[in-house]
């Protein structure tokens, strides 16, 4: 039986409290030694009373609040540091955008394992992040439902094998909404995902389905996947969460109810499977399963993932922060949710790309689409 000794990053998200649920459900195989947040230090402060002994950190300290309780360090240094915890021999990255780059790519350097929940680490820092775990031969491991349906397909598999991967998403809450009412959509709508539970960035992202294209950048860093491999569909029932294709016309799919304790629990207990009991899907009572080709003038973040990805260089990286910039003006009612989409495609037009050589330079890229969405007039 395999013990981890786990440093979480984001641990006051969605997916960061589930991973905490995992841990303290299983006290003999895991051991909570570092927690860090963004800024929620009353959702820290709540994981802290159960694990006295875990080195505790935030980003930034809330509005108010002039200094942190005791045994919380604050700072960008102090989350690093909870990334590198001597103790801690897996890392998992549940930061939400490209704050998760600078401590996924320290706890690599520090030798630790990566289990991975932060599409962003790899959309934008692909290239130097998986370096980093080649260099240091270190794992990272998926916790993405798609990547891990996909990760478990290719479990025992002769990989030269595999012909194709298939990424299934949802379509979220405005599949069927007629195209001309996008634009009235609201705050509210967008953050009523149809079939999962997960923070508000993810939810929104899921709604525009730029979830899919950070995904299929993410999917080929990393698993080495030509663009040309991948396909979407939209599965609404969000019960087979990917499928491999392999060269004799046969397919693996993993089916599951949607639940992201089931993914973190497969990446924590890797390689073994933690007796969990969940709920067992019965296929009798989901009764069909659809799916339905994407339809690029509802969906067309996802041909932007993938021009975004076969263009390389510092492209994901605008692909990713212009995103994010978009999604926090339509929070807050500066921008309509049909302009999101928008917005990031005049970042990729205009901007001009670099290679990346270094994190530095994926910053000021970062920070020049942040600039270009932000001056957006209303």
């Amino acid at each position: 039986m395999i013990f981890r000794n786990v440093s979480l990053l984001g641990a006051t998200g969605s997916i960061g409290r589930q991973v905490v649920e995992v841990v303290e459900e299983f006290p003999d195989r895991f051991d909570l030694v570092a927690v860090a947040a963004g800024s929620d230090v009353p959702g820290l402060a709540s994981i802290m009373m159960r694990h006295m002994k875990a080195f505790a950190a935030v980003a930034t300290l809330p509005p108010g609040r002039p200094a942190p309780p005791k045994g919380v360090q604050v700072g960008d240094e102090a989350v690093v540091q909870a990334a590198t915890h001597p103790k801690a021999n897996l890392v998992v990255v549940a930061i939400s955008g490209a704050a998760s780059l600078q401590p996924t790519l320290a706890a690599l350097q520090a030798d630790k394992d990566i289990a991975l929940a932060s599409k962003e680490a790899l959309v934008v820092a692909g290239e130097l992040v998986m370096a980093a775990a080649r260099e240091k031969g270190r794992w990272i491991l998926p916790i993405d439902s798609e990547h891990s349906a996909i990760w478990q397909c290719r479990w025992g598999e002769d990989l030269t094998t595999i012909s194709g991967i298939t990424l299934t998403g949802s379509g979220g809450p405005f599949r069927k909404l007629p195209l001309e009412k996008l634009r009235d959509v609201t705050v509210e709508d967008a953050l009523k995902h149809p079939t999962w539970k997960m923070g508000p960035k993810i939810t929104i992202d899921s709604a525009t389905m730029m979830n899919k294209a950070l995904e299929v950048i993410e999917l080929h860093h990393l698993f080495d996947i030509p663009y040309d491999k991948m396909h979407v569909v939209i599965h609404p029932q969000s019960v087979i969460h990917s499928m491999v294709d392999f060269v004799d016309g046969t397919t693996k799919a993993v089916l599951g109810y949607p639940d992201m304790r089931v993914p973190i629990s497969i990446t924590l207990g890797y390689p073994e499977r933690l007796f969990r009991h969940p709920k067992t899907l019965r296929l009798e009572e989901i009764k069909k399963l659809e799916f339905q080709a994407v339809d690029p003038k509802r969906y067309p973040a996802i041909e932007l993932g993938f021009e975004a990805g076969r263009r390389g260089k510092t492209y994901p990286a605008v692909l990713n922060a212009a995103n994010e910039v978009a999604v926090q003006r339509f929070v807050e009612g500066q921008l309509t949710f049909d302009q999101i989409v928008p917005a990031v495609t005049d970042a990729l037009e205009a901007h001009n790309p670099v290679n990346v050589d270094s994190l530095e330079t994926l910053m000021e890229a970062d920070a020049w689409a942040r600039n270009r969405v932000g001056a957006l007039a209303v």
